[in-house]
Protein backbone atom coordinates (compact mmCIF):
# COMPACT_ATOMS: atom_id res chain seq x y z
CA UNK A 1 0.00 0.00 0.00
CA UNK A 2 1.14 3.49 -0.48
CA UNK A 3 -0.06 6.41 1.98
CA UNK A 4 0.88 10.31 1.41
CA UNK A 5 0.62 12.97 3.49
CA UNK A 6 1.45 16.50 1.88
CA UNK A 7 2.67 19.40 4.60
CA UNK A 8 3.20 23.28 4.21
CA UNK A 9 1.13 24.83 2.09
CA UNK A 10 0.40 28.09 3.18
CA UNK A 11 -0.38 32.13 2.31
CA UNK A 12 2.49 34.40 0.96
CA UNK A 13 2.97 37.01 -0.94
CA UNK A 14 4.51 37.75 -4.64
CA UNK A 15 7.85 36.50 -4.70
CA UNK A 16 8.32 34.33 -1.49
CA UNK A 17 8.64 30.50 -1.12
CA UNK A 18 7.74 27.89 0.22
CA UNK A 19 8.47 24.35 0.89
CA UNK A 20 5.93 21.23 0.64
CA UNK A 21 6.37 18.26 1.82
CA UNK A 22 4.94 14.47 1.13
CA UNK A 23 5.22 12.11 3.72
CA UNK A 24 4.96 8.43 2.25
CA UNK A 25 4.65 5.06 3.91
CA UNK A 26 3.36 1.66 2.73
CA UNK A 27 5.36 -1.22 2.00
CA UNK A 28 4.46 -0.69 -1.44
CA UNK A 29 5.75 3.36 -1.41
CA UNK A 30 9.38 1.71 0.42
CA UNK A 31 9.90 -1.29 -1.81
CA UNK A 32 8.15 -0.52 -5.32
CA UNK A 33 7.57 2.89 -5.92
CA UNK A 34 9.74 4.36 -8.15
CA UNK A 35 8.19 7.68 -9.47
CA UNK A 36 6.41 10.71 -7.79
CA UNK A 37 5.77 13.87 -8.59
CA UNK A 38 4.16 17.19 -7.42
CA UNK A 39 0.64 18.03 -9.11
CA UNK A 40 -1.45 21.05 -8.91
CA UNK A 41 -4.73 22.21 -9.29
CA UNK A 42 -6.83 26.16 -9.38
CA UNK A 43 -10.23 26.29 -9.20
CA UNK A 44 -12.04 26.17 -12.34
CA UNK A 45 -8.82 24.77 -14.24
CA UNK A 46 -7.71 21.28 -14.93
CA UNK A 47 -5.06 19.68 -13.14
CA UNK A 48 -1.46 20.37 -14.20
CA UNK A 49 1.85 18.27 -13.94
CA UNK A 50 4.29 20.13 -11.90
CA UNK A 51 7.23 17.92 -11.21
CA UNK A 52 8.30 14.41 -11.76
CA UNK A 53 11.18 12.60 -9.81
CA UNK A 54 12.53 9.01 -10.83
CA UNK A 55 14.04 7.91 -7.57
CA UNK A 56 16.27 5.03 -8.41
CA UNK A 57 18.40 7.97 -10.94
CA UNK A 58 17.28 11.30 -9.59
CA UNK A 59 16.35 12.23 -12.80
CA UNK A 60 13.43 15.03 -12.77
CA UNK A 61 11.51 16.77 -15.02
CA UNK A 62 9.97 20.07 -14.49
CA UNK A 63 6.45 22.30 -16.21
CA UNK A 64 8.00 25.15 -18.38
CA UNK A 65 5.59 27.40 -15.74
CA UNK A 66 7.93 26.78 -13.00
CA UNK A 67 11.63 26.08 -14.13
CA UNK A 68 14.08 27.55 -12.50
CA UNK A 69 11.63 28.43 -9.86
CA UNK A 70 11.12 24.85 -8.38
CA UNK A 71 12.83 22.18 -7.30
CA UNK A 72 11.67 18.71 -6.48
CA UNK A 73 13.54 16.19 -4.48
CA UNK A 74 13.91 13.33 -2.34
CA UNK A 75 14.54 12.03 0.68
CA UNK A 76 15.02 7.92 0.52
CA UNK A 77 15.56 8.18 4.44
CA UNK A 78 12.90 10.42 5.57
CA UNK A 79 10.49 8.31 2.74
CA UNK A 80 9.78 12.46 2.25
CA UNK A 81 9.15 14.07 -1.09
CA UNK A 82 9.53 17.84 -1.39
CA UNK A 83 8.67 20.66 -3.38
CA UNK A 84 11.00 23.91 -2.99
CA UNK A 85 8.71 26.97 -4.85
CA UNK A 86 10.34 30.45 -4.51
CA UNK A 87 9.41 33.16 -6.75
CA UNK A 88 5.88 32.95 -6.00
CA UNK A 89 3.54 34.42 -8.08
CA UNK A 90 -0.63 34.58 -8.13
CA UNK A 91 -0.63 32.40 -10.72
CA UNK A 92 1.15 29.55 -8.62
CA UNK A 93 -2.28 29.43 -6.38
CA UNK A 94 -3.40 26.29 -6.31
CA UNK A 95 -3.97 22.91 -4.59
CA UNK A 96 -0.91 20.80 -4.65
CA UNK A 97 -0.47 17.14 -4.54
CA UNK A 98 1.67 14.36 -4.30
CA UNK A 99 1.45 11.16 -6.38
CA UNK A 100 3.69 8.00 -6.55
CA UNK A 101 3.37 5.16 -9.90
CA UNK A 102 5.98 2.06 -9.13
CA UNK A 103 7.41 2.75 -12.79
CA UNK A 104 7.45 4.82 -15.97
CA UNK A 105 8.28 7.93 -14.49
CA UNK A 106 7.56 9.97 -17.78
CA UNK A 107 5.92 13.17 -18.30
CA UNK A 108 2.70 12.99 -18.53
CA UNK A 109 1.70 9.21 -17.68
CA UNK A 110 -1.16 8.54 -15.01
CA UNK A 111 -0.18 8.27 -11.57
CA UNK A 112 -1.49 5.48 -9.29
CA UNK A 113 -1.58 6.82 -5.81
CA UNK A 114 -2.50 10.45 -4.57
CA UNK A 115 -2.48 12.13 -0.95
CA UNK A 116 -4.94 14.80 -0.18
CA UNK A 117 -3.26 17.50 -1.29
CA UNK A 118 -2.07 21.10 0.50
CA UNK A 119 -3.43 24.42 -0.22
CA UNK A 120 -1.03 27.20 -2.06
CA UNK A 121 -2.17 30.37 -2.05
CA UNK A 122 -0.14 33.70 -3.36
CA UNK A 123 -0.98 37.01 -2.89
CA UNK A 124 -0.22 40.19 -5.34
Amino acid sequence: QVQLVESGGGSVQAGGSLRLSCAGSGYTYIHIVNCLGWFRQAPGKEREEVAIITRSTGTTVYADSVKGRFTISLDNVKNTLYLQMNSLAPEDTAMYSCAAKRSGCYWGNEFDYWGQGTQVTVSS
